[in-house]
């Protein structure tokens, strides 16, 4: 294995760990505003898809949240166990699985808009860092779906 080799594959050369550590640290800065909403990460994620547009199919929300069937499913059953969302078969294709919030889900809204505002506070980027930031990371996803 050649010097250059060994260089590359040193941590602090990967993109994958500072992506994967600062992934679980905006995670944690996010949990004690969802657990006043008594929410996961992924619920959160969810409810703010269907905050933008309802209904929304589950294949549309797996698109939108880059997650499987297999990961979005059991998310789904739990958010509509507390009473946010109700899912049902569409009458036109009966293979496709709609999603509609219920009240107490639209009620939620208001409940978790200070979450932005709080989790801006926590990370220490300016706000043209924190676009820039996001534009790269966008850039990431854009890549990877071409693949």
């Amino acid at each position: 294995m050649s010097r250059n080799t060994e260089d590359l594959l040193r941590l602090d050369k990967q993109i994958c760990f500072p992506l994967y550590a600062a992934s679980r640290e905006v995670n944690k800065q996010y949990h004690p505003f969802l657990s006043e909403l008594n929410l996961t990460y992924t619920q959160y994620l969810v409810m703010l898809v269907l905050w933008e547009k309802t209904p929304l199919s589950e294949k549309e929300m797996g698109i939108r949240l880059h997650l499987d069937s297999g990961t979005l499913t059991p998310v789904l059953k739990s958010l509509e166990g507390k009473g946010y969302i109700v899912r049902s078969r569409s009458k036109e294709d009966e293979r496709v699985v709609c999603v509609v919030l219920t009240d107490a889900g639209t009620a939620l809204k208001k409940k978790a808009s200070h979450i932005p505002e709080g989790i801006r506070a926590t990370v220490p980027l300016s706000d043209e860092e924190t676009a820039v930031l996001r534009s790269l990371l966008q850039k990431i996803l854009d890549g990877g779906e071409n693949n």
